[in-house]
């Protein structure tokens, strides 16, 4: 079942340059159902809003596979969102930010693209700060919610 992580990460790169960390993933050592959770008020604390969460497995199914342990969750700023959106449109494919969340056995992993990368897309200066910190939130992100199913 490990490939269909590469499949779901090949997409999320698609529109990532290349680079030599172009992917930001942790295991975690939890159920999928309480790493959800814990991801979902990491991210709340974080100051973020999740925006949608995407069942993925559909097409796992269709191939014989049953899960329903495979998830986007789409997470932004909403008047960071709205702001970015009416001056910079170009950035549509890559905001909001995601993770993708599964289960491999008795670990959850999750993981997202690096958005330092996104640098190299779009060279503004003023989206490069956005991309830095979004960097950072996102390992703050996950090393919370790696906190949260320790408690």
């Amino acid at each position: 079942m490990r490939y269909y992580l590469y499949i779901v990460a090949l997409c999320m790169l698609l529109a990532v340059p290349a680079n030599a960390d172009p992917l930001i993933m942790r295991r975690i050592s939890s159920s999928f159902p309480e790493t959800m959770s814990a991801l979902q008020s990491a991210i709340a604390a974080q100051g973020y809003k999740v925006y949608r969460v995407q069942r993925i497995d559909f097409g796992l199914t269709k191939t014989g596979h049953h899960t329903d342990r495979y998830r986007l969750v789409y997470f932004a700023k909403s008047r960071e969102i709205r702001y970015l959106m009416e001056h910079y449109p170009e950035l549509s494919p890559v905001i909001p930010i995601k993770f993708v969340i599964y289960a491999e056995e008795s670990d959850t992993l999750i993981l997202t693209h690096n958005t330092n990368n996104l640098a190299q897309m779009y060279p503004h200066k003023e989206l490069a700060d956005y991309f830095t910190r979004w960097n950072q939130d996102i390992v703050e992100i996950l090393e919370s919610t790696r906190q949260r199913v320790l408690e």
